[in-house]
């Protein structure tokens, strides 16, 4: 069987090219030049962050030095200017912040504290509890609702220790690096230039 008059279908099947339609293999050529060329763009989109964040780090490094600064550990979020403050490059890390089982203790000294508190009926404060600890379709539990918890100012010891389990189970994950380019246009107004292909 010589490969090249074959094309696999999806069913993993070897489907020889003379019984395929034309416009089958005119879509299929579409779709594979389209992605090679998506493929080396995504690419030169990583070199080229990859690029900026080394520029900006050594832009710091000689700033510090400049000084006498030693820079040491992780690096914060940055904003260089250009002398005419009409463009500007943003650095910014973030970290991905997760939970320990810990969090799961913090529910049930929650749970028990709106059992004690909600005698007699009212659930509504029970609803926000556990609207705050829902996880969404990939199984990830929201972030900024359950460290927005800590922020009600309830004075309860055992609400205060379930807090402290909330903040003992914080743990951080990964850190990323986030690189954004803005420009001023003629109207005075800033603009980001967006690498995102939906944005463009």
């Amino acid at each position: 069987m010589n490969p090249a008059e074959f094309k696999e279908n999806a069913q993993g099947a070897m489907v020889p090219i003379s019984k395929i339609k034309s416009v089958d293999l005119l879509r299929d050529d579409v779709v594979n030049e389209l992605l090679s060329k998506a493929k080396d763009m995504h690419q030169l989109l990583a070199h080229f962050k990859d690029d900026a964040l080394d520029s900006v780090r050594a832009f710091v490094e000689i700033s510090a030095e400049r000084y006498g600064a030693n820079l040491g550990g992780k690096k914060g979020n940055i904003t260089l200017r250009s002398f005419d403050g009409k463009a500007r490059v943003a650095l910014a890390i973030a970290d991905r912040i997760v939970f320990d089982e810990r969090l799961q203790v913090a529910k049930a000294l929650i749970d028990e504290c709106i059992t004690r508190w909600s005698e007699g009926g009212n659930d509504n404060i029970r609803v926000l509890v556990n609207d705050a600890f829902q996880v969404d379709r990939q199984g990830n539990i929201n972030t900024a609702r359950i460290l927005g918890l800590r922020r009600l100012d309830i004075k309860d010891a055992k609400w205060h220790e379930a807090m402290r389990a909330i903040s003992d189970s914080v743990t951080t994950a990964s850190t990323k690096e986030y690189i954004r380019f803005y420009v001023t246009d003629n109207d005075g107004q800033e603009q980001q230039v967006s690498l995102d292909l939906a944005a463009v």
